[in-house]
């Protein structure tokens, strides 16, 4: 065999090896948070029903069927990025917080990015009063 063609033959099983590698990291990021998945239905209803709101409510705010809300709930069917999206907004809650409740370890950063948000709110003055009750705390 000509060394050129040795070169391309061995280039594609390195290329293949490398795919496979990477398809196999993917399935097991994707094991792992399957686990952590399992537990949006349940923090959905949760967040709802501290709203006070009905599936029919919430179905009609995001332009979907109440059954769809019910699936969601019981992890039947996940909701896309976008309608996760509109039922942040529609909770009042950032992505993060909810991601935070669902995945532990995700948690601390979700925290963190919920509490700056909250302050990004402030005024001056109020930011000010913040960080003088933070230091009385510390």
């Amino acid at each position: 065999m000509p060394a050129n063609t040795t070169k391309k033959t061995s280039a594609k099983k390195e290329t293949a090896k490398k795919s496979s590698a990477k398809a196999s990291q993917a399935e097991e990021i994707m094991a792992a948070d399957s686990v952590e998945v399992d537990k949006l239905g349940p923090k959905v209803k949760k967040i709802r029903l501290e709203m006070g709101l009905t599936q029919n409510e919430v179905a009609k705010a995001l332009h979907v069927t109440p059954g769809f809300i019910c699936n969601v709930e019981n992890n039947r069917t996940a909701m896309s990025l976008r309608v996760l999206i509109y039922y942040a907004k529609l909770t009042g809650r950032t992505l993060d917080s909810i991601i935070g409740l669902v995945s532990s370890d995700y948690e601390k950063t979700a925290l963190d990015n919920e509490i700056t948000a909250e302050i990004s709110k402030f005024s001056d003055e109020e930011k000010a009063k913040l960080l003088k009750t933070l230091k009385i705390w510390s």
